[in-house]
């Protein structure tokens, strides 16, 4: 028997075995990603506008509509940190990821509501975490921001903006519009040709004037790959772009 030429055999055969598995694993893949980012919620024209301008879709559409009321909140801006104040004692900043409660818990007394805020990965950038206050310990309030500065693999330092968050009516109630149908009139309307949507997020809309109180109205952001956050109303509908927020 020719044990040389048997071998051989034997090395195609597992190659083209593994060959095969290598394409069944990434036809499953790419079925589940397919599956999770549901562009089938998305009508017909819309995906036509999407392959038209080359608009990608990265992320899952939420499919979830809650009722949500607009809450009401306080913010002082005598009371706001313009300069960072340092920590007493430098923070490992690998807690960030791998452990928010420690980090919370090493905080709480100079930050005491650290523990009600969300770490925000789209909006922290090389040297400052930010991170949102929630709504009833869900909702992040964007553009209300806690941000805590890194040096050296160590946070350092902390601004905070002293809020205070009402309690919520529950009679004031309203359902949100769906994401599908938010995302449909950016990609229509507003989204530029070549743009990636990297994250949708439910949250509410803030604002840092100084006043007695404010209102803030449930939102749903659309976070792009090149950075830039186009905010929609989730009841009115009404939009805020890059460019009406400058």
């Amino acid at each position: 028997m020719d044990w040389g030429r048997a071998k051989s055999v034997l090395i195609y055969a597992f190659l083209v075995l593994n060959l095969l598995l290598c394409y069944q694993l990434w036809i499953d893949v790419r079925d589940q990603v397919s599956a999770g980012l549901d562009f089938t919620s998305l009508s017909a024209e819309t995906q036509a506008v999407m392959e038209e301008k080359n608009i990608r879709l990265l992320c899952p559409i939420p499919a979830a509509t809650p009722q949500l009321p607009d809450i009401t909140y306080r913010y002082s801006a005598e009371e706001q940190n313009e300069l960072p104040v340092k920590l007493k004692e430098p923070i490992d900043s690998k807690l960030m990821y791998s452990s928010f409660s420690e980090l919370s818990n090493l905080l709480k007394s100079q930050i005491p509501d650290i523990a009600n805020y969300r770490f925000d990965s789209q909006e922290s950038e090389v040297g400052k975490f930010v991170l949102h206050p929630l709504v009833d310990n869900k909702w992040s309030l964007f553009r209300v921001r806690l941000e805590l500065i890194n040096s050296d693999q160590k946070i350092v330092a902390y601004r905070w903006p002293k809020i205070e968050i009402a309690a919520s009516r529950s009679e004031d109630l309203q359902k949100v519009l769906p994401a599908s149908q938010a995302l449909s009139s950016l990609i229509e309307k507003y989204f530029p040709a070549g743009s990636a949507v990297k994250e949708i997020e439910l949250g509410y809309y803030g604002e840092l004037f100084n006043s007695e109180s404010q209102v803030a109205s449930p939102m749903w952001r659309f976070m792009l790959e090149d950075g830039s956050a186009y905010y929609m109303d989730a009841i009115s509908a009404d939009i805020i772009s890059p460019k009406t927020t400058e």
